[in-house]
């Protein structure tokens, strides 16, 4: 197999980058090296933020509509090359065919909103908010805008960040996951096909140095980021330590609740779609089961029964799996020394993903149940962002609220039950930002933002929606008074030449 070597585009032209350290990038299905991306170091940073900075004075300027009609066309070339767009995220990173096209399917929903910003991104005003005095606000373009996304999405996440900034006038730097960097080239490529002057969209690839130095490039404005809690924590400070505008989206520990008046087999079903859809690698994952004492040993029973029927295995060439591999070796190691971990401190295996009998070389661990999760064992503490799913059993309804108020994250959270009254109190009380009635994955659509809070989100303005907008753009306020001609000017020539 060839392994192609990655490249980065800079004002308009795809380039090879002058270092001597590159990253093997595997397809986690076989374990094959199939690229190679490079790791430039912070002096790679320059160049790139200065063509952006130079494309931004005239591609601000251009008509919101005009900028808008790019993403028209960019829409459309994602369309056509759709399927191509979720076999490469199922190259490199291992989804089923199912859900790469669906994640592709989000992100194109993002191009699709970043269409309407000339509708979204109007100003106000109030006339005579004060005698003969008119008031307005516009927004504007803050500038050269940076977006550092992780591994679990290669397409969506990117999709979340640069049509919307550049829709809005900024010019933008993407520097996508080095595990994952193939799927955001060919986006990259699509969008110049799509008529964007050059420098608007750059891509550069890197560790925490390229990272480090596009955060305190003094050009940067603005600093979006998707990742793990410590490193979005680290990403705020430091963008905050430099003036920058961020938004840093980090890990969750999301929990379902399961009633005791809920359909115990739909339960089940929506559970098990959370936890292990997308092998639990994304940070919308249920990685906590509540069920009320009364049912929980039926659920467990229904989740580990539906669960075990699942499928898993290599995800390359389209196979029909119901679950595929994680992403690196290291990282099915880690989920399955939690497993250990959480028999050592207590808790009893339901159902082992280590026994799922496969024995090809990809990253393959099948999904696991822990049952009787206490609150100080680490896997209801920590994020795992794998398939392995913990099972804390609740009292009441008091205990679930609780259960929540102990969590450090905050991103996402649902409820199944048939009561409106715990309903309505779940959605006001729990301690999450996304809520979920009946909906396993509590995910917004991209005409809503994406509201993680506590130690899932560091920030003010959130991804997507008109969040969105408000990151990416800057309000100016204008107050204008006219005073009416005095006596002396009506009497003008020149005036009386123009009444007439």
């Amino acid at each position: 197999m060839t392994v192609q070597r990655v490249k980065a585009l800079c004002d308009g032209r795809w380039t090879d980058l002058d270092t001597r350290q590159w990253s093997p990038v595997h397809n986690p299905s076989t374990a094959e090296v199939i690229a190679e991306v490079p790791m430039a170091d912070a002096a790679a940073v320059g160049p790139v933020v200065a063509a952006a900075a130079t494309a931004f004075e005239t591609w601000s300027q251009r008509p919101i509509v005009e900028r808008a009609r790019v993403m028209f066309t960019y829409r459309q070339k994602i369309e056509e090359h759709f399927d191509e767009l979720a076999e490469l995220v199922t190259r490199e990173h291992g989804k089923t065919f199912a859900e790469a096209r669906a994640s592709v399917q989000r992100g194109q929903e993002m191009v699709e909103f970043a269409c309407g910003v000339p509708s979204l991104a109007m100003g106000r005003s109030l006339p005579d908010i004060a005698g003969e005095v008119d008031c307005e606000t516009a927004r504007e373009p803050l500038g050269v805008c940076v977006g550092i996304t992780p591994f679990n999405f290669p397409a969506m996440v990117p999709l979340w960040m640069y049509p919307l900034a550049i829709t809005c006038g900024n010019t933008f730097i993407l520097k996508p996951s080095e595990k994952v960097p193939m799927t955001a080239v060919r986006l990259g490529e699509l969008l110049m096909e799509s008529g964007l002057p050059d420098g608007v969209f750059n891509i550069l690839h890197g560790g925490q140095s390229v990272v480090e130095a596009l955060i305190r490039h003094s050009a940067v404005r603005a600093v979006s980021f998707v990742g793990s809690t410590p490193v979005a924590r680290s990403v705020h400070a430091l963008a905050v330590e430099n003036g920058k505008r961020v938004q840093a989206a980090g890990g969750a520990k999301n929990h379902i609740v399961i009633m005791p008046d809920a359909d115990i087999e739909q339960a089940a079903a929506a559970v098990g779609a959370a936890a292990f859809g997308c092998a639990g690698e994304r940070c919308m994952a249920a990685s906590v089961a509540v069920p009320a004492e009364p049912v929980a040993d039926a659920f467990v029973e229904a989740l580990r029964r539906s669960t075990a029927a699942m499928t898993v295995g290599e995800t390359d060439a389209r196979q029909d799996v119901d679950m595929g591999p994680v992403i690196t070796r290291e990282h099915q190691e880690r989920i399955e020394r939690y497993i250990d971990v959480a028999v050592e401190e207590g808790a009893e295996i339901a159902l082992d993903g280590r026994a799922v009998g496969y024995d090809g070389s990809g990253y393959i661990i099948g999904p696991s149940i822990v049952d009787h999760v206490a609150r100080e064992m680490r896997v209801f503490r920590e994020e795992i962002f794998g398939p392995l799913l913990s099972v804390v059993r609740a009292h009441d309804f008091d205990d679930v609220l609780n259960l929540g108020a102990q969590c450090a994250y905050g991103n996402g959270a649902s409820i199944f039950t048939r009561d409106g009254y715990l309903a309505r109190r779940f959605k006001r009380e729990f301690n999450a930002g996304m809520i979920g009635i009946n909906v396993g994955v509590p995910a917004p659509m991209a005409w809503f933002p994406f509201t993680g809070r506590n130690q899932s989100f560091f920030g003010d303005l959130h991804l997507q929606g008109e969040e969105g907008i408000g990151f990416y753009t800057q309000q100016r306020m204008t107050l204008t008074r006219w005073f009416a001609p005095s006596d002396r000017s009506h009497t003008d020539p020149v005036w009386k030449t123009q009444r007439s």
